[in-house]
């Protein structure tokens, strides 16, 4: 099992969105790097959910891979923002997988704070100027990173 990070703007949507509606394509992604950080996602996989452009910005929670890099399907929709007319059906540029809701955080974990971690030193994500939205998450840093959620053996217990 890996470890991820997923940001998304909380206004466009939020991990409280993932949770009501249960399983969502994490599609949209047009950056190359990010786009083979998704290639490499395989099922049981989990993902830290960060919400970016958010006050605070930070994690609000856990998802889970559920279905592997697959074709994302928005870059054959001419009507879509995320459309790709050099891409091809059989040899798709763009790859996107499916998360699900495993824990809502009580409250962000904020990237002040994840700075303030040893865990997170040297990480994409706090260096200043990081802007992937898909980023790989080392194992001491995702626990601790729950630690600081407040979440207890319980709760942790549910990830394995």
């Amino acid at each position: 099992m890996r470890f991820w990070l997923l940001k998304s703007e909380p206004d466009v949507f939020g991990f409280a969105d993932l949770v009501r509606v249960g399983r969502e394509p994490w599609n949209g992604v047009r950056n190359y790097q990010a786009r083979n950080f998704l290639r490499e996602m395989r099922e049981g996989d989990l993902c830290l959910f960060y919400h970016s452009n958010a006050k605070p910005a930070g994690v609000a929670g856990v998802a889970r891979v559920c279905r592997a890099a697959y074709a994302d399907d928005l870059q054959f929709d001419a009507q879509s923002q995320y459309f790709d007319p050099k891409s091809m059906v059989d040899a798709p540029r763009w790859s996107m997988v499916d998360v699900e809701p495993l824990i809502a955080f009580p409250q962000v974990v904020s990237l002040e704070t994840l700075r303030e971690m040893p865990e997170w030193d040297g990480s994409a994500l706090t260096r200043r100027g990081s802007r992937l939205s898909v980023l790989p998450v080392e194992v001491g840093a995702f626990w601790a990173t729950l630690d600081a959620a407040g979440l207890g053996l319980d709760e942790v217990g549910e990830l394995g």
